[in-house]
C-alpha cells in the first residue's frame, strides 16, 4: 500500500513511531488513513526489530476524530455500505489495542471523538498539557460506537457515560485523573516523557510483554475464579520455563543488564 496520510519513522532503534500526517484537518482520519493505520500496525506486530510502537500526531494537534467529509457521505451511503464501513474502522481500532508491542499515544492538542478512542486503544497515553479531549460525536447526531468499548476501558462506565451525553471537553488534567491518560507533562517536555516510558518498556523482556498483553487481555474487573486462578497459573509456569525468563534471571543474578536492553 502506498502511505499517504501516515509517517512511519525510526524514533530509536527498536523503536518505530507511526505519525498521523493530516495536520491542514488536525490529523482526522478518512478511509484511507484507516486502512493506512491498519496496514502499519499489521507490519509492525510482525517486525521483529520493533519493540515499541508510538502513535502520534503531526502538528499542533493529535487528532480530530473522522473526517467530517466522510462522515457526511457514509450518512447518505446505504446500511450495507455503513455496515462495512465501520467494521474497518472497528478492525484498526482491534489492531492497535491487540498490537503484541506495548503501544504509546503521545498526545498534545486536541483529541476529539475517534482520536479518543485512538488514545485509549493504546496501552499507555501521555499527554501535554495544552491535551484536550472529547467524545463528541453526539453533538452531529451521531454515537461514539465503536470507540465506545476502548473509552470505557479506559475510564469506566460512568465516566465514559458522563463523556459521551455532554460531548463536554475536558483538559489534560481531568484526563489525567479519571485514567483517559496515565501522564501529563509540558508540551516542551512531552517528547522527553514519552522517551522516558520507551526507556521503561525497553527494560523489560519483549516476549514477558507479549504475555502481558495476552494475560490481560483476557482478564476482568470482578470476582477472580477458579477459572481466571487457572489460567494465570498455566500461564507463569509456562513463561518461567522459556530462554527469556532464564536470562532475566541469569541477568539479574548476575549483576548485568539483559540481553534485551539496548546497550
Amino acid at each position: 500500500m502506498r502511505v499517504t496520510t501516515l509517517s512511519i519513522t525510526s524514533r530509536q532503534p527498536g523503536v518505530a513511531q507511526v505519525t498521523m500526517a493530516r495536520p491542514a484537518v488536525f490529523n482526522a482520519f478518512d478511509e484511507q488513513m484507516i486502512a493506512e493505520l491498519d496496514a502499519a500496525f499489521t507490519r509492525l506486530a510482525a517486525d521483529d526489530s520493533v519493540r515499541v510502537v508510538v502513535l502520534a500526531g503531526e502538528g499542533k494537534h493529535f487528532s480530530a476524530g473522522a473526517d467530517l467529509q466522510w462522515m457526511q457521505r457514509a450518512s447518505t451511503a446505504s446500511v450495507e455500505w455503513n455496515v462495512a464501513d465501520a467494521r474497518k474502522f472497528a478492525g484498526m481500532l482491534a489492531r492497535i489495542e491487540a498490537c503484541p508491542k506495548p503501544t504509546v499515544a503521545r498526545v498534545q492538542g486536541a483529541a476529539l471523538g475517534g482520536g479518543v478512542g485512538l488514545a485509549c486503544a493504546c496501552d499507555i497515553a501521555i499527554a501535554a498539557d495544552n491535551a484536550s479531549f472529547s467524545v463528541s460525536e453526539a453533538r452531529f447526531g451521531i454515537l461514539p460506537s465503536v470507540i465506545g468499548p476502548y473509552v470505557t476501558n479506559a475510564v469506566g462506565k460512568r465516566h465514559a457515560l458522563r463523556l459521551a451525553l455532554t460531548t463536554t471537553r475536558i483538559a489534560a488534567a481531568e484526563a489525567l485523573a479519571i485514567g483517559l491518560v496515565q501522564q501529563v507533562t509540558t508540551l516542551d517536555a512531552l517528547d522527553a516523557m514519552v522517551n522516558a516510558t520507551v526507556k521503561e518498556l525497553l527494560a523489560g523482556g519483549p516476549n514477558a510483554q507479549r504475555e502481558i498483553k495476552t494475560l490481560f487481555g483476557q482478564l476482568e474487573v470482578g470476582p477472580i475464579t477458579p477459572e481466571v486462578r487457572e489460567l494465570t497459573a498455566q500461564t507463569i509456569a509456562r513463561v518461567r520455563g522459556t530462554d527469556e525468563a532464564r536470562e532475566g534471571f541469569a541477568a539479574f543474578l548476575g549483576k548485568r543488564p539483559a540481553n534485551w536492553i539496548p546497550q
